[in-house]
């Protein structure tokens, strides 16, 4: 005799209820199945453990000693199997935490917050703490949890996704264009009025761009692309700037196609260690489809508004 069986969970579920319900037909109805049914796989588990777990009596179906021992571990695994599987599906454990992003203030001046808005409806257990830094080696350091952002590409020991590309182009405001009857074609642009960037900001490649291309100094700088589209907007002079948030800025226009000298790419990337998290996957999963609805927009093919 081998006394090594292998017990089946679903058999054991029948057993469960019979147990229970003291009642194959009390059983039956709370799996919803027939009673025969129940019959059949009660048998079949005492027939291959070799053990009689029920004696059939008047009153019903009661436990012998070796079922009372039995039902003991199988009532604890139910549990288990129950917690296990609620976790995994992430039903009734709600996602809590506090969950750390780090951004762009160009995403957050544009596409991001309805983003966010929508996935706390969905999680409003997690709070989440959004930093608008343009460094990005505090994801290495557990500053943060999720970076969203342009890059060049994925940086090492972070985990991620590329989104879509990121475009970039020139805008200006009516006002700017009206003085200075500006032609749309961008090899008339290079002596105009610009905005520049400040130090902060002088590797991206919008500033490499403008250092390569543009004639003049600017006429005001700025370390944020965020404070450039205000200036822009006022009429101090052309601004370049991600189609995502130029494009999405009442009173800017767009001046000629992207220039694909600027062009980077939109990671949404994580720390190796905490891409299994419950809330952070959940959280890139979202956010990483719902970006993916924004692709026209944010590479510079404006989607019909």
């Amino acid at each position: 005799m081998h006394s090594h069986h292998r017990i089946d969970w679903e058999d054991l579920r029948f057993v469960l209820a019979v147990a229970e319900a003291n009642s194959l037909a009390a059983a039956a109805r709370a799996l919803g199945v027939n009673h025969t049914t129940v019959l059949r796989r009660v048998g079949s588990f005492e027939q291959k453990l070799g053990v009689r777990l029920f004696d059939r009596l008047p009153s019903g179906y009661m436990l012998t000693a070796g079922g009372e021992e039995l039902l003991a571990v199988a009532r604890q695994m139910a549990e288990t199997v129950t917690e296990l599987e609620r976790r995994l599906t992430g039903q009734d454990l709600r996602l809590e935490g506090s969950l750390r992003i780090t951004t762009t203030d160009t995403l957050m001046a544009s596409i991001l917050p309805s983003i966010l808005a929508d996935f706390r409806q969905r999680h409003p257990g997690v709070l989440l703490e959004v930093s608008t830094s343009n460094a990005l080696a505090n994801l290495s350091h557990r500053d943060a949890d999720v970076a969203i952002r342009p890059a060049v590409d994925s940086p090492d020991a972070l985990v991620g996704r590329r989104i879509a590309k990121v475009a970039f182009a020139v805008y200006a405001a009516p006002s700017y264009l009206d003085v200075r009857e500006l032609t749309a074609d961008p090899l008339d642009i290079a002596g105009e009025h610009w905005i520049g960037l400040g130090d902060a900001l002088a590797s991206t490649s919008v500033a490499r761009w403008m250092r390569a291309t543009l004639v003049a100094p600017a006429v005001l700088r700025c370390d944020s692309l965020v404070t450039a589209r205000e200036a822009a907007k006022a009429g101090i002079g052309l601004a370049a700037l991600p189609c995502y948030l130029g494009d999405t800025t009442p009173g800017l226009i767009r001046i000629g196609a992207p220039v694909a000298d600027m062009t980077r790419e939109l990671w949404l990337l994580t720390h190796e260690d905490l891409r299994r998290t419950a809330r952070v996957s959940a959280f890139t999963e979202f956010v990483g489809e719902a970006l993916a609805k924004h692709r026209p927009l944010l590479e510079g093919n404006k989607p019909s508004t």
